[in-house]
């Protein structure tokens, strides 16, 4: 039977091997992409409603996608950016607004 050590050291390398394998998820941006119907009202709905933004932050988003075309509403794990994603987009279509969001890796 081995000893003390042996044992130590096993533990030592299992963790250390542990620590390599382990890697954070991937992250991937919600964004939000500009079309020429939907209202603004309806974004800044959408950004306070979804992503918890205050109306002034909200307000901030909805101009960038307006001039720049989109915004990012955030980074998350990707089973929270697609459920985002599958929500916005479904509410949009509900409210007969072609507002499309999408996501990308980060």
């Amino acid at each position: 039977m081995g000893n003390n050590q042996d044992w130590l050291n096993f533990e030592h390398l299992a963790a250390d091997k542990l620590k390599d394998e382990v890697k954070p998820p991937s992250m991937y941006k919600v964004i939000l992409n500009n079309d020429d119907y939907t209202p603004m009202e309806f974004v800044i709905d959408v950004l306070q409603k979804f992503f918890s933004y205050d109306i002034e932050r909200a307000t901030q988003l909805m101009l960038q996608v307006h001039y720049k075309g989109k915004a990012i509403c955030g980074v998350y794990t990707a089973e929270v950016a697609e459920t985002k994603v599958a929500h916005v987009n479904k509410y949009a279509k509900e409210n007969e607004h072609p507002l499309l969001c999408t996501l990308e890796k980060a």
